[in-house]
């Protein structure tokens, strides 16, 4: 069992710090909208913190890469629990208004970045500890984002009920600290300090050579421009539409539901790619799940029913299980090992760009036209970008091995360590 004490601890971390964000995923919205009343403020409050974001993701790779992947999680997830604690703070002693929760919800999106990237720098090795394929390794990792989402929004409803939005955040910062305890445990390879001449000489300078990496490669340019498309588009339905039309009806309980729904399939995709992933080609699942993913979320936007929406929820999850999998695996097989804190960081930062203006369209969108026309749109939009994205020739590279494939998949023997100061992994077990 020894073998597995890696990746148990940083699945851990990755399991309470993602319940703190997915408790806080259904409280900021709510906060705002139990203040406020007015769809913009929630989409200005998702914008102004899609900024910060932004930018300290694209940032937060040079960090995992100067200071050392462990250090960074654990530094992070502390200021992060400390950066949340500070809402329900200064509402008990002062009382919260528009530009406080901006103000504080900015300081909090700040730190969480670079905890994430941190840890996802480390998943590929302590799965390769573990003895794992990528494949069963990256959907156990989603699977476990699943987790936490699956749990967080559903504790998050509940709590808005019984102690009031925004002491729901008192959860969100117990999860950052027992994050932040979990990680300092973790001894995986490339978790210390990296040698100096694998640091990037600044933070400017590790940013934009993971730009240039992630540029430069076909396959990762693609799906990261296809990530951006989806996320602009998907990502204001889950933090401003729903929450608009469930606080209109007072339900907060429904919203967590829908939103534990959609993590439930996705922990069910995700399962069942670690289970055959392996066995398949990438491209022919990666398209077909972006295309049903994208699908089932027209039909939530049509659901005529709460049931048939819980439904068309979790086939959105179910089909949307292998992507992430798909594009880590992607990734981590085409990038330098000691370079990877700086790609990942490049490809949080695109996430993040791309939701400010979706935030603050779905808000204007939402008051002009109502929740249910702008969430229609929204859903016809998304498949659009999903069948054109998709049939993309650079997408098809899935199918074929990257540069560093041999660290994690020793049958590959064309290939060589791409790190010759380490030794190659041991043939993994593919069972």
């Amino acid at each position: 069992m020894r073998r597995y004490r890696e990746i148990v601890l940083l699945e851990s971390a990755v399991l309470v710090s993602g319940i703190g964000n997915g408790i806080a995923a259904v409280a900021i919205p709510w906060l705002v909208l139990e203040r406020t009343g007015q769809a913009t403020a929630a989409g200005l409050v998702g914008a102004a913190t899609a900024l910060p974001l932004l930018a300290s993701a694209l940032f937060s790779g040079s960090m995992v890469d100067t200071f050392g992947r462990r250090r960074t999680s654990v530094v992070s997830d502390v200021c992060s629990a400390v950066s949340v604690a500070s809402i329900p703070l200064v509402d008990l002693f002062f009382g919260l208004d528009m530009t406080l929760i901006v103000m504080l919800v900015v300081l909090g999106a700040v730190f969480d970045p670079a905890g994430a990237t941190a840890r996802e720098a480390m998943v590929p090795d302590a799965g390769t500890q573990a003895g794992w394929p990528l494949a069963r390794t990256n959907a156990v990792h989603e699977a476990t984002w699943g987790v936490s989402y699956l749990i967080g929004p559903a504790v998050g409803g509940v709590l808005i009920s019984l102690v009031g939005a925004a002491a729901t955040l008192w959860g969100t910062a117990a999860g950052f600290l027992i994050a932040a305890v979990t990680a300092t445990f973790i001894r995986v390879r490339g978790s210390e300090r990296p040698p100096y001449e694998d640091r990037p000489r600044n933070v400017l300078s590790g940013a934009a050579e993971g730009v240039r990496l992630v540029w430069s490669d076909r396959l990762l340019r693609a799906t990261t421009v296809l990530s951006m498309l989806l996320v602009a588009v998907y990502l204001p339905i889950e933090g401003v539409v729903l929450p608009y039309i469930f606080q209109q009806q007072g339900r907060p309980a429904a919203l967590g539901l829908v939103l534990t729904a959609l993590s439930a399939g996705g922990i069910a995709g995700a399962l069942g790619y670690a289970g055959i992933g392996s066995k398949l080609r990438r491209y022919p699942v990666f398209a077909g799940a972006v295309v049903l993913a994208s699908a089932s979320i027209l039909g939530m936007s049509l659901a005529p029913s709460y049931p048939l929406l819980l439904a068309a929820a979790a086939l959105t999850g179910l089909f949307w299980g292998p992507v992430n999998p798909l594009i880590n695996i992607a990734m981590q097989t085409r990038t330098d090992p000691a370079r990877r804190g700086r790609v990942i960081g490049v490809l949080m930062a695109s996430y993040y760009a791309a939701g400010p203006l979706g935030y603050l369209a779905a808000g204007t969108l939402v008051s002009r036209f109502g929740p249910d026309v702008t969430f229609t749109a929204l859903g016809v939009l998304i498949l659009g970008v999903s069948l054109v994205m998709t049939a993309m020739p650079a997408i098809r590279l899935f199918d074929e091995p990257g540069a560093h494939a041999a660290e994690f998949d020793p049958s590959l023997p064309h290939l060589s360590c791409p790190d010759p100061r380490l030794p190659c992994p041991a043939p993994l077990d593919d069972a």
